[in-house]
């Protein structure tokens, strides 16, 4: 949800497109393919790669005297890393509109957290929520014509959805308990989120206009961050109905649910690659948190990163060849990326 900021800060005079002179440590091969991206003794986290996989949009408070974040692109291999937003408040998680033409994000500048779209070179940074509650994690429609978010303006978390220009806000969820994490079906033509109405989390799916919602999971332990398969036909999403938390697999209508890790230990944050065979999460069983990789039905569990340190954040670029994420092993979060044909 961010950081909180009570108090209301006055917008600073945004500078786009500016390019720092030292943004980049010579590249660094550190092991088994993997590259840092990022050099900056402050944090950098949160990379989003763009649709065609050439840029990476990331917050970092490396500019900052206050300790906020900014909004952050830099090519591919690291290189023009050029800031985006100025402002004294903060701005964090950027997500691409599928066609690459413009950022979405959040901000704290209007005093709480607001959900902000901007063009591609951080010109034009609008508000598009305008509500005085918490409004956050927008994830556009496959044709990039609609939001989803979530926002606590009813007083409890609901999914709303709107216009990619901020038009028609609209409550899709209505329900008393907590909704969240919506996320669209390939076709966009359904929701994916999580729920509590049932007095427990369980994964729930509706119509892109909120009609027909429907419990998939049915369980009564907590089930979580569900994701979409590419093909639309499976849903990926972790659970703690064995005790400890695991990732599970199931058909998008609820059918056939699979643990896939079977592991004492956590296993969280699944998403698939875009070809649809292989699942990445991250895990605590060596206690720490660290990036893996398997098969689809389990198969071929790899450990991607065997640094001592924390891996999060972890995504696939668009062509499937490489996995950003984030770590912790020099002191400070710096964005990494590793080939995952490395260690087949």
């Amino acid at each position: 949800m961010g950081i909180s900021c009570k108090k209301k800060v006055p917008p600073a005079e945004e500078v786009v497109g500016e390019e720092e002179e030292t943004s980049l440590a010579e590249e660094e091969n550190l092991y088994e393919g993997e590259i840092r991206l990022t050099s900056n003794p402050a944090a950098d986290g949160a990379p989003s790669w763009s649709p065609d996989g050439k840029m990476i949009a990331f917050h970092s408070n490396r500019d900052s005297k206050d300790n906020n974040r900014e909004i952050y692109v830099m090519n591919a291999d690291g290189s023009g890393q050029t800031r985006l937003t100025n402002n004294p408040a903060d701005d964090f998680f950027p997500s691409w509109l599928p066609d690459g033409k413009m950022i979405a994000f959040g901000s704290y500048r209007d005093g709480n957290e607001e959900i902000y779209v901007m063009n591609a070179d951080g010109s034009e940074q609008t508000n598009l929520t305008n509500n005085s509650a918490d409004d956050f994690i927008p994830s556009w429609s496959p044709d990039g014509k609609m939001i989803a978010f979530g926002s606590y303006r009813d007083g409890n978390e609901e999914i709303y959805v709107m216009n990619a220009d901020g038009s028609e806000q609209t409550n899709l969820t209505n329900n008393p308990a907590d909704d969240g994490r919506p996320s669209w079906s390939p076709d966009g033509k359904m929701i994916v989120f999580h729920s509590n109405r049932d007095g427990n989390e369980e994964i729930y799916v509706m119509n892109a206009d909120g009609s027909e919602q429907i419990n998939l999971t049915n369980n009564p332990a907590d089930d979580g961050r569900p994701s979409w398969s590419p093909d639309g036909k499976m849903i990926v999403f972790h659970s703690n109905r064995d005790g400890n938390e695991e990732i599970y697999v199931m058909n998008a209508d609820g059918s056939e649910q699979i643990n896939l890790t079977n592991n004492p230990a956590d296993d969280g944050r699944p998403s698939w690659s875009p070809d649809g065979k292989m699942i990445i999460f991250h895990s605590n069983r060596d206690g720490i948190w660290k990036t893996y990789v398997m098969n689809t039905d389990d198969s071929g569990e790899i450990m991607l990163t065997s640094n001592p340190a924390n891996d999060s954040s972890s995504s696939w670029s668009p062509d499937g060849k490489m996995i950003i994420f984030q770590s912790d092993r020099d002191g400070n979060w710096e964005i990494y990326v590793i080939n995952t044909n490395v260690q087949e």
